[in-house]
C-alpha cells in the first residue's frame, strides 16, 4: 500500500489539481452538481488567490535554500554551534534567521548534523524554530495579516518561545540520541536518501567555476520549487473545497468553542501540511471566521509538526521520541496561544 501511495500519489493528485484548474479557466462547475454556481464562483476566488500571493514567497524560499546548498556545509554551521546548552538554545532557535530552510528539506539536515556532533537538542530547537523564525515566513505572513500585523509578531515570538521550551526540556531529561540505528531503509528513507545524495550531487558541482555554481543554484531550486509546490496547490485546493462545500456553520461550530477551536486548527495545519512560505495565506482566509488565537495556534504547529514531516521523522528518529516530541509540542502551542491571543492580540 505504501509503495502504491509514494508511485501513484504525486501524479494523481497532479492530475486532480489539473482538473479543477481547467475547469477554473473554462468557467464550468464541477460534475454530479457539488457545487452551486455561486459556491463555484467563491471556490475560483480563494483557490486562484492563495496560489498568487503565496507562490513568490516559495519561489524566494527555495532560492534561498538554493544558495544555502551550494555555499554553505554542514561543517561550517557545526564550527559556530555554541558548547554552553542556554546558548546553544538560543543559537538554533535563531538560526532561522540566516538560513531560512523550509521544513520540506530540514530534517535530513538537521539528522546530518546530529550525526556529525551537533547536540541532539540543538538540532530539534532548529527543527522546529527554523521554518517560523524567519525573514521569508515573517514576510509572507505580515503581508497575510496586513490589517492586522501584530499576528505575525505573535507568530515569530510564540514559535522562539515553544522551540526554545523544548530545546531546554530536551537537554534536562534526554538522555541518549534520538535518532535511530542504522536498518534497512524504509520507503521514506529512500527518498531522503535519494534528496540527500542529490544535494551531494548538487555539491560536487559547486567548484566547477561560477557557471557550476549557478547551474547548480537552479537545479536545486527547481527541485524544491516544485516539491513544495505540489503542498500548496493541494492545500489550497483544499482549503477552497472546504470553504466553499461545507456549510459555515459546520466551521462555527468549531469556531464558537473555546478549546475546540484551538485544536481543529492545530488539526488542520496538521493534515494540510502546508509549507511555512505559504501557510499564512491560508490561515487570513479563515480571519472573521476563527477567533486570532487559533489561527495563530495553526500558523505555530503546522510548520513544526504536520503529516509530511511526522512521516519523515518517523524514519530518522525513534517513535517514543517522536510521540513525545509531538505531544510537547502541541501542548505548548497550545497553551501559548491562548496566552497570546488573551494578553497580546
Amino acid at each position: 500500500m505504501m509503495k502504491f501511495i509514494l508511485r501513484y500519489g504525486t501524479p494523481l493528485l497532479g492530475v486532480g489539481c489539473l482538473i479543477m484548474i481547467a475547469l477554473i479557466i473554462t468557467n464550468r462547475e464541477l460534475p454530479l452538481h457539488l457545487f452551486s454556481a455561486a459556491n463555484m464562483q467563491s471556490f475560483k476566488i480563494l483557490f486562484i488567490s492563495i496560489i498568487l500571493e503565496a507562490f513568490p514567497f516559495i519561489l524566494l524560499g527555495v532560492l534561498f535554500s538554493a544558495l544555502l546548498q551550494v555555499f554553505v556545509t554542514d561543517e561550517h554551521i557545526r564550527k559556530f554551534t555554541p558548547k554552553n546548552p542556554i546558548a546553544g538554545v538560543l543559537f538554533g532557535a535563531l538560526l532561522g534567521l540566516l538560513f531560512p530552510l523550509c521544513e520540506c528539506g530540514m530534517i535530513p539536515v538537521v539528522r546530518r548534523l546530529i550525526r556529525k556532533g551537533m547536540p541532539a537538542y540543538i538540532g530539534i530547537v532548529y527543527l522546529l524554530a527554523g521554518p517560523i523564525v524567519n525573514p521569508i515566513v515573517y514576510a509572507s505572513t505580515f503581508t497575510a495579516f496586513r490589517t492586522t500585523p501584530a499576528m505575525a509578531y505573535s507568530r515569530m515570538g510564540l514559535a522562539f518561545a515553544v522551540s526554545v521550551v523544548v530545546g531546554l526540556l530536551l537537554y534536562k531529561f534526554m538522555k541518549s540520541s534520538p535518532l535511530k540505528a542504522a536498518s534497512a531503509a524504509s520507503p521514506f528513507q529512500m527518498i531522503q536518501h535519494g534528496h540527500t545524495h542529490s544535494h551531494r550531487h548538487h555539491h560536487e558541482h559547486t567548484a566547477k567555476g561560477f557557471r557550476g555554481r549557478v547551474a547548480s543554484i537552479l537545479s536545486h531550486a527547481s527541485d524544491e520549487f516544485f516539491e513544495m509546490g505540489k503542498y500548496l496547490i493541494f492545500g489550497a485546493l483544499l482549503t477552497a473545497i472546504l470553504q466553499t462545500a461545507i456549510d459555515r456553520s459546520t466551521f462555527n461550530a468549531f469556531a464558537d468553542q473555546p478549546l475546540y477551536s484551538y485544536l481543529f486548527m492545530m488539526a488542520f495545519a496538521f493534515i494540510l501540511s502546508i509549507c511555512s512560505t505559504s501557510d499564512a495565506f491560508i490561515a487570513s482566509s479563515f480571519t472573521g471566521m476563527f477567533d486570532a488565537g487559533p489561527l495563530l495556534a495553526f500558523l505555530v504547529f503546522g510548520p513544526m509538526i504536520d503529516l509530511k514531516n511526522t512521516l519523515m521523522l518517523l524514519t530518522t528518529f525513534r517513535i517514543k521520541f517522536v510521540l513525545v516530541l509531538i505531544a510537547l509540542t502541541a501542548v505548548l502551542t497550545l497553551i501559548g496561544a491562548w496566552l497570546t491571543e488573551v494578553f497580546l492580540l
